[in-house]
């Protein structure tokens, strides 16, 4: 099953627990940020990817210019523990983790959430991959893509006791939209997939598949085996 075809499942079995009004405002919420234009400033291909350094999960500094070094990087905004889309894309890359690793990527989470609660989703979600914390959407707001919280958002949340203001030890107001990047080696983005819509996500074989193009691309050339010298006649 592809992550939206889990992510769809799942839109139609929660559909009945909310009143339609509350439906129809948070897809209204959707439309509002993407007539924001926020898809349209955020970075894309070409562009060069902020150095950044963020804690990960246990508080240990993580700087993309050191993974980097081991190979490209998929980085994936997520907008915390408490979304069910977030949750169901962070297990399918972790599915898929061995594959990117054997592909010579690498892999990394980042959300505005404190390192205490990105160990929470570690933990959850049986991650082997960094999970970084972005307190008060700063890399995301370097990437263009940090938005104002819908007011029906922060209500639909607080109905199943969450509250993202504590969980991100900050009271910014922001979230990261749903976005997707694949940075080579000198950060430059050349996989960039940002959308307005929380319910929608690049799926992550898509993502591995522009890393593998991307590592074969690069990969020096298999020169074969050395010729033997000639004997002499």
């Amino acid at each position: 099953m592809s992550l939206q075809q889990e992510i769809d499942a799942f839109i139609s079995e929660a559909a009945g627990r909310f009143p339609p009004d509350v439906l129809a405002k948070l897809r209204q919420s959707i439309e509002n940020v993407r007539n924001s234009g926020i898809t349209e400033r955020a970075l894309t291909v070409g562009d060069l990817a902020p150095a950044f350094t963020l804690p990960n999960a246990q508080r240990r500094p993580v700087a993309l210019s050191e993974l980097l070094q081991r190979g490209p990087v998929i980085i994936s905004f997520y907008r915390g523990i408490w979304c069910p889309y977030c949750n169901l894309e962070l297990r399918a890359y972790q599915r898929i983790l061995p594959e990117i690793r054997a592909a010579g990527g690498e892999l990394i989470a980042i959300s505005p959430q404190i390192p205490d609660s990105s160990l929470s989703t570690t933990q959850k979600n049986s991650l082997a991959f960094e999970v970084l914390s972005d307190r008060g959407n700063r890399v995301a707001e370097e990437f263009g893509i940090a938005y104002e919280t819908p007011q029906i958002v922060k209500q639909v949340t607080a109905m199943f006791g969450a509250d993202i203001a504590a969980i991100n030890g900050a009271d910014d107001g922001r979230l990261p939209i749903s976005a997707t990047y694949l940075v080579d080696a000198q950060r430059r983005i050349v996989l960039a997939n940002v959308d307005a819509d929380f319910r929608v996500r690049l799926e992550p074989e898509d993502a591995l598949a522009a890393l593998r193009r991307l590592t074969s691309a690069t990969a020096p050339p298999d020169r074969g085996r050395p010729l033997e010298p000639r004997p002499p006649a």
